[in-house]
């Protein structure tokens, strides 16, 4: 598709006297997959609810697939969006089969389809049997079926992999990769940072329904000026040497043979380069970047936070 898979420009939306999101501004291409950061009430869910049509707008405007969602022609579009919510809820009376078929209908698949959405979730050998037998982490995989049914063009998730095993959360990421490959573009809500800085292509921190933040982890990681923590091992009679190489900046003994130091990134190169200058008597650099967690306390905490616009 031409232009953006959703665009929110400038759009806010309040509950009574309290804004659940202010001004935001960004854009979701085909086949990209932006996570949405914050905390509980920052105003992510009521974004994904926009995008969906689920609540409107209080002022600016939303597209999604090119329509506003409840204008002309959503009613086509809605058949190219998958969605899962953060609390899924299926009749437990019914099979994971019975279940997926009904959702088949209502998009237009056939059961062939259904079929093929269940066995890619791991759920084939399961399909016939009740809902109510199932775990979490199987009606949160059954969710997920229904969500990917009928190769949407958009996917909206909500915490999506709550209640999956390790197993269960790679496969998920392995076919929300494949999905963007295919052109799929993809917004997901989540907590686990670890899954969305290696699983996402850009990154949106929300603070208090205003967007604090958008970009790659690395953009996001260079922008927050987060200290990165160096980790030099020498051999035995080395550490004089290293501290003389370090001229006389402040580290941490970690024991006999090792230091850690923290620098900026602008500062990094330099300095490996002294270390480097030491020969054989370094046995080892460790090099560890500023994690998502701290980009996320920077921009995203109660203290951290700049109100930005994206295209």
């Amino acid at each position: 598709m031409e232009g953006p898979a959703l665009a929110l420009e400038a759009v806010a939306k309040a509950y009574g006297r309290h804004a659940a999101v202010d001004g935001v501004t960004l854009a979701l291409a085909p086949g990209e997959r932006l996570a949405l950061l914050g905390h509980n009430g920052a105003g992510k869910t009521t974004l994904l609810k926009l995008a969906l049509g689920l609540t409107r707008a209080g002022s600016g405007t939303v597209t999604t697939l090119g329509c506003a969602p409840g204008g002309p022609g959503w009613t086509a579009a809605k058949r190219s969006i998958g969605f899962l919510p953060e609390s899924v809820a299926f009749l437990g009376s019914m099979t994971g089969r019975e279940t997926l078929r009904f959702y088949g209908r209502l998009k237009g698949e056939d059961r062939t389809a259904c079929e093929e959405a269940l066995a890619h979730v791991g759920l084939a050998g399961v399909a016939g049997k009740r809902v109510k037998t199932y775990s979490k982490g199987m009606r949160q995989r059954l969710g997920f079926a229904q969500a990917i049914l009928g190769a949407p063009r958009l996917l909206i998730l909500d915490e999506p992999t709550g209640g999956l095993d390790p197993e269960s959360r790679q496969a998920f990421h392995e076919t929300l990769h494949a999905l963007a490959g295919e052109g799929t573009a993809i917004a997901l809500s989540s907590h686990v940072l670890t899954e969305v800085e290696a699983g996402t292509d850009r990154i949106a921190i929300m603070r208090e329904g205003r967007l604090a933040a958008l970009g790659t982890a690395d953009e996001l990681k260079r922008r927050a000026g987060l200290a990165v923590t160096i980790r030099v091992a020498v051999r035995p009679g080395g550490g004089a040497r290293l501290a003389s190489a370090l001229g006389g900046r402040s580290s941490e003994r970690i024991n006999d043979h090792a230091v850690e130091l923290r620098c900026t990134t602008g500062e990094k190169r330099a300095l490996i380069e002294r270390i480097l200058g030491l020969g054989d008597e370094v046995e080892d650099i460790e090099i560890v970047p500023p994690g998502l967690d701290a980009v996320y306390a920077r921009f995203g905490g109660s203290g951290g936070g700049e109100r930005e616009r994206a295209p």
